[in-house]
């Protein structure tokens, strides 16, 4: 059974850390090299940066507005490094065979070790990589890209139910109506190419109902696309790359998680699934307002599209 994600750790962080024989209170402790030594890879690179960012952004911060740091020095003589939180750091080679954590135990982790704010800011964290690769001068990017997805939701609503792919959503609560639109949103924006066999329908490319006797890891061990996918437990839900858990959140929060997956194309430089990839396109144009290049605007693409500016007015 999934706990509240208030009480969540983040589990591979937290096995890290147990293997390590770092406690919670050697965390603040830890320079860059530590925290790239204890999660090393490119694929742990917004780990490292979330990781950083909530012990010594204050000290940064505090470092920042140093009456000493007026004539660019840092109090020592030496001349202070401006640190751009749009430029990441360079990934280094990650591990051949790196360890790969307990999906059940991000589900449904002990409680022996527990950093239930690392998950919240790991997505607060992919959403900045996605504003500064989107609109790295609007500090509101965050606030907007929620208004657009919820602009775009409710005429989705009207549109589902135009298609025949939902039903009235008046007695349905937040949860519900957000899955069923997950679920029909691949329909909406049908991609000419079917799924893989033994992915059912085209929705599992991008979220899975986990069922009561189903083993999380292996059922992304056996995911025969490597793309993110949103994993819904009872009250919780995962969002893993590949076979890799990445974050955890609140199933009250599942209203935005669809940002969250886009996020994460952006971030890793992911390629859409050709099963999904008309519908993350209409996503992407409509709902991030990144305009598709014409090279990649296929027919799929351009005839979605219309048929749903027509529906809309526009």
């Amino acid at each position: 059974m999934c706990r509240s994600a208030s009480t969540w750790p983040h589990a591979f962080a937290t096995e890290k850390m147990r293997a390590a024989d770092i406690s919670e209170a050697l965390l603040p402790t830890l320079s860059r090299q530590d925290i790239r030594d204890l999660f090393p890879g490119p694929e742990h690179f917004l780990r490292r940066k979330a990781t950083w960012k909530l012990f010594h952004k204050e000290q940064e911060v505090q470092q920042a507005a140093s009456p000493n740091q007026e004539n660019g020095s840092n109090g020592r003589g030496l001349p202070t490094v401006q640190v751009n939180p749009c430029v990441s750091e360079t990934p280094r080679p990650s591990n051949p065979t790196p360890p790969q954590p307990d999906v059940q135990e991000i589900l449904d982790p002990p409680r022996t070790c527990s950093y239930p704010t690392l998950s919240m800011l790991f997505i607060l964290t992919v959403m900045d990589e996605l504003r500064c690769i989107l609109d790295r001068s609007n500090p509101d990017f965050i606030s907007d890209l929620k208004t657009s997805w919820e602009s775009f939701y409710g005429k989705a609503q009207f549109y589902g139910v135009f298609k025949k792919l939902l039903g009235p959503s008046t007695t349905q609560d937040k949860v519900t109506r957000s899955i069923a639109m997950m679920k029909a949103l691949p329909e909406m924006f049908p991609s000419p190419v079917a799924p893989p066999k033994n992915l059912g329908h085209a929705s599992e490319a991008m979220v899975h109902i986990l069922e009561p006797t189903e083993n999380p890891n292996t059922y992304l061990q056996r995911r025969p696309v490597f793309s993110p996918v949103l994993i819904i437990c009872d009250s919780s839900c995962m969002l893993a790359i590949g076979s890799t858990p990445v974050i955890t959140f609140p199933k009250e929060n599942i209203d935005t998680a669809v940002l969250y997956l886009l996020a994460y194309y952006y971030t890793f430089h992911l390629t859409y699934p050709k099963c999904i990839a008309t519908l993350l396109s209409v996503l992407q144009s409509e709902v991030q307002q990144d305009a598709i290049h014409d090279s990649y605007a296929t027919s799929s693409y351009k005839k979605a599209l219309s048929e749903w500016k027509k529906f809309i007015g526009e």
